[in-house]
């Protein structure tokens, strides 16, 4: 992995909201054995409601619309329920609807396969596990605590964890202490920080009044304002920052969040960090001159 810090700054535009249809507009841009470790797992952390299963639903999006094909691994115990909730996602978000919140002590867990459009021998196909869990959970490590068994497993694991860390624009100083509760954690479980994959992302930007921002120091400052102990540690061991945004959301008129428009540039950002950060090649590698030249 490349450990030269990166704030990833993706530039998004505003567009009118369209609130006379179930479908969403899209803008445009420029448990479960453990021992089966033959996949690259995907953990969020993140209190309740800071955005995880909004990013996670808006990143499968991405990747079966835009960036490839993305289907069910199916020789895994889960394979069914993977297939289901992989349809709900990919079904609700173009019609507005966001995600449940997660369910408490239990992990949820989604074996899929992911083939890029890229042809090149470089950029192959990958398998990933997205593991997803209720914020409420991630308070029990406050003050020395342990998890739940159920997610205490894959962080004891001796699996390949790539970890996504999300926090709420307008909470983010309200975890800063339990964001450095949950890195001190990965240490003590044998997880260096000095080679492990983990990126930092500032949801619901949007918040900030802008769809993204306007230079990568904008995104530095507010995250060292905010969180000065996380971004100390993020900036020594050189791990990466972003923000993120799905796009417009309103409220209806009995109070639900609903999706007006539907924006993807955020989570090809982050999708794009996912796949160079286990591969080693960016998802867009052009391929060699007889690759580009045989079509093959």
């Amino acid at each position: 992995m490349n450990n030269d810090k990166k704030i990833l700054t993706p530039i998004s535009t505003k567009s009118p909201m369209d609130n006379n249809s179930d479908f969403v507009p899209m803008a445009q841009t420029t448990s479960p054995s453990i021992q089966m470790q033959d996949s690259n797992f995907v953990f969020f952390f993140g209190t309740a409601e800071s955005g995880k299963s909004v990013i996670l639903s808006s990143m499968l999006y991405y990747l079966s619309s835009q960036a490839g094909v993305l289907r069910p691994k199916l020789d895994t115990p889960n394979s069914k329920e993977a297939e289901v909730l992989l349809f709900d996602f990919l079904d609700n978000i173009r019609k507005g609807v966001l995600p449940n919140r997660t369910t408490r002590d239990r992990v949820t867990r989604i074996d899929l396969i992911f083939e890029p459009n890229n042809k090149s021998k470089k950029v192959p196909p990958i398998k990933l596990t997205f593991l997803e869990t209720s914020g409420e959970n991630h308070y029990e490590i406050r003050r020395g605590g342990n998890y739940h068994s159920s997610i205490d497993e894959y962080l004891n694991a001796n699996i390949p964890l790539n970890f996504i860390l999300v926090t709420d624009y307008d909470t983010a100083h309200n975890d800063d202490a339990l964001m450095m509760s949950f890195l001190n954690e990965l240490e003590r479980k044998g997880k260096s920080l000095k080679s492990v994959n983990a990126i930092l992302v500032v949801s619901k930007w949007d918040k900030s009044g802008s769809m993204g921002v306007s230079s990568v120091e904008q995104l530095d400052n507010f995250i060292r304002d905010r969180m000065p102990m996380t971004s100390q540690r993020m900036d020594t061991y050189g791990l990466n920052k972003s923000f993120y945004t799905i796009g417009h959301i309103e409220k209806n008129s009995i109070g639900e969040e609903r999706l007006t428009k539907l924006n993807l540039q955020t989570a090809k950002v982050l999708s794009e960090w996912l796949y160079r950060s286990i591969v080693g090649v960016d998802i867009n590698y052009e391929g060699t001159f007889w690759e580009r030249f045989f079509g093959k």
